[in-house]
């Protein structure tokens, strides 16, 4: 068993759109990012690379590469997830955490879970999906961005 643990940060866009794990939260503004920006997408996707000691986000999908310029963050998940196939790991359990001021995660909880188990192959009930906020403290509580973190076990 190896556990990997993963954090991903970016601040609000004025226009766009906010994603978690594909399903679509938020219309009124976006993420400001290289690809689609949808940062639980990304968390779990350095959790699961850690947890393989695979590298990073960065290590693969760097932000300075235009290939990744508006990518879908879950197919990257999913390509991360292939590499740590490779080594004949696989993932077993996911636990994020939501840390936003505004973005709502409870009327998108479920949607985010199946689409995480989907894309990684896990059972429901082997994904959590959580939120909490910072109570207006930082740049999260001034609600100027969302961050995830994410832990990942794999075996």
């Amino acid at each position: 068993m190896r556990i990997g643990w993963g954090f991903d940060a970016h601040q609000f866009a004025a226009e766009g759109q906010v994603l978690l794990a594909g399903v679509l939260v938020e219309e009124q503004r976006g993420i400001d990012a290289t690809s689609d920006g949808d940062v639980l997408a990304h968390a779990v996707t350095d959790a699961l690379l850690g947890a393989a000691a695979l590298g990073d986000l960065g290590t693969f999908y760097p932000s300075s590469d235009s290939r990744w310029s508006g990518a879908d963050s879950m197919s990257i998940l999913a390509d991360a997830a292939s590499r740590v196939a490779e080594l004949g790991l696989s993932p077993q359990q996911i636990d994020v955490t939501v840390i936003a001021e505004t973005v709502r995660v409870s009327p998108y909880r479920e949607e985010i879970r199946i689409a995480l188990a989907a894309a990684l192959g896990l059972d429901l009930l082997d994904v959590s999906v959580k939120a909490t906020s910072t109570d207006r403290m930082g740049f999260l509580g001034r609600d100027e961005g969302l961050a995830v973190v994410a832990t990942v076990v794999v075996s």
